[in-house]
């Protein structure tokens, strides 16, 4: 692929927001959908389905945040292999969406 290919490429990044320790299904299953990584960050919750209390005390638990960027034609599958891994469909399991991207720059082993 040259180098104006891969800058004509649409990618998309799918956005994952998990209980803390389950970032590992999201990876794990955005691969074998297709996808080639992801970045992991760590983060908390503020949610309905996010606050618990312990001796009075509010806890927020952590979240894990995957980033994974996809070029445009494998988000569909890559989304609902990452969906039905963690069972986002159910409650206080997190939440994924997906964000259009307008350039990338750095994926540098899609050019032969």
């Amino acid at each position: 692929m040259s180098k104006s290919e891969k800058q004509d490429m649409e990618f998309q990044l799918i956005v994952s927001i998990v209980n803390k320790g389950h970032c590992g299904s999201v990876i794990d299953s955005s691969l074998e959908a297709g996808a080639e990584g992801g970045t992991i960050i760590s983060g908390r919750g503020s949610g309905i389905h996010e606050k618990a209390k312990i001796f009075s005390f509010t806890i927020e638990p952590e979240k894990d945040i995957v980033l994974t960027l996809v070029p445009s034609d494998r988000t569909q599958k890559v989304l609902e292999a990452i969906v039905e891994a963690t069972k986002l469909n159910e409650p206080g399991n997190g939440i994924a969406f997906v964000v259009d991207v307008e350039k990338t720059t750095g994926i540098n082993h899609l050019i032969e």
